[in-house]
């Protein structure tokens, strides 16, 4: 049994009593016993994980009152999780539980415990959530920066709204997979004015043109939106943000040199930059794009089928300041013209490249 012996206990809390995070994620084995006992070592926790953990939830009226008589040996229930937040509510921070199944009933249970002022939670792939429960989330924890809602498959615009109007200090968002969210929804995101990373990738009813005007400068200063996340989107037709540092556009198969010219114009400030999988991309797009790339670092080309050495030209010329390319699973890109690139580019560290024909280089330096 996980620090059973007293002296055992005792080091583990010597060396653990200044650990700020801990991550127990996938233990899918863990009870309240063994939590409580290593929880126990680490009092000053501000960062907890439980992400993919096998989670129990049996809430009564009373909810968390378990007392510690009633830690499980076998299972780990959300009412130990429970009173551990609400006995760690003042120094706790960041709590991740994605994948645990958390129902509403749970979610609120969490966010009205006393003194609890969370900062970052992960609720990625919990499909039971509703929007009325983070709606309530919103009101109860207001400090939030960073929110992960990806897979919770059951929000809508709804919950995007609550967000918008609640969490004002929002830093960081992750939407990822919502196949419900629309337009409509993404127009509300103008008011997450401190927002600097946002994830929309696989939410397939988008358009972009409501998310360009909320994002953008319409209405005064726009958020410092950094890194933004549209890939498999696949309805996508409307993308303008200047200051954006950081796109992924993978999975799109229908962007084309022409969308390619669009998106190099509305975002000429990106240093990283993924296209991985767009498959009518074609030399002729990356002539007419690259020189609205100066600042480009970090770009992800692999299994653009039409691209050939004429792209590795146009991007050597216009991107300077490139440091990796992946251009794995290209088969017009040969190896001769990759070692080209690179002399071209003596400040790019690595060329990724696997091709079809069978060979496989990376370049590192």
């Amino acid at each position: 049994m996980l620090l059973a012996q007293p002296e055992t206990a005792q080091r583990v809390q010597q060396a653990l009593s200044g650990l700020r995070e801990l991550s127990l994620a996938s233990l899918r084995d863990l009870a309240d016993l063994s939590f409580n006992r290593l929880s126990s070592c680490a009092p000053s926790l501000e960062r907890l994980s439980l992400a993919y953990c096998h989670l129990t939830f049996e809430l009564g009226p009373a909810r968390g009152s378990l007392g510690p008589q009633d830690s499980s040996p076998s299972q780990l229930s959300f009412c130990n999780l429970l009173r551990f937040v609400k006995e760690r509510a003042a120094r706790l921070h960041a709590l991740d539980l994605s994948g645990t199944g958390l129902p509403p009933e749970a979610l609120q249970a969490l966010g009205q415990v006393a003194r609890l002022r969370l900062q970052e939670l992960s609720l990625h792939s919990c499909r039971d959530l509703s929007t009325e429960a983070v709606a309530a989330l919103c009101c109860q924890q207001p400090g939030l920066t960073s929110l992960d809602l990806s897979g919770c498959s059951e929000l809508a615009d709804g919950a995007i709204l609550a967000v918008s109007r609640g969490l004002r200090h929002l830093q960081r968002l992750s939407l990822r997979k919502l196949q419900r969210l629309t337009d409509a929804g993404c127009s509300a995101l103008g008011g997450l004015r401190e927002l600097q990373s946002l994830d929309l990738a696989e939410c397939c009813l988008l358009r972009g043109r409501a998310l360009a005007q909320a994002l953008g400068s319409v209405r005064g200063a726009p958020p410092p939106l950094a890194s933004l996340s549209l890939a498999h989107c696949s309805s996508l037709k409307v993308l303008q943000f200047p200051q954006l540092r950081r796109l992924s556009l993978s999975l799109l198969p229908a962007l084309t040199d022409k969308g390619l010219v669009a998106v190099a114009r509305g975002c000429p400030s990106l240093e990283r930059l993924a296209l991985s999988h767009c498959s009518l991309l074609s030399d002729e797009g990356w002539a007419q794009a690259a020189g609205s790339w100066p600042r480009l670092q970090h770009l992800n080309l692999s299994s653009c089928s039409q691209l050939t050495a004429r792209t590795l030209d146009s991007i050597g010329q216009a991107c300077r300041q490139l440091q990796m390319v992946d251009v794995a699973l290209c088969p017009g890109i040969s190896i001769a013209s990759v070692r080209r690139f690179q002399a071209q580019l003596p400040q790019v560290t690595c060329v990724q490249s696997r091709f079809v024909g069978g060979a496989d280089l990376t370049l590192t330096l």
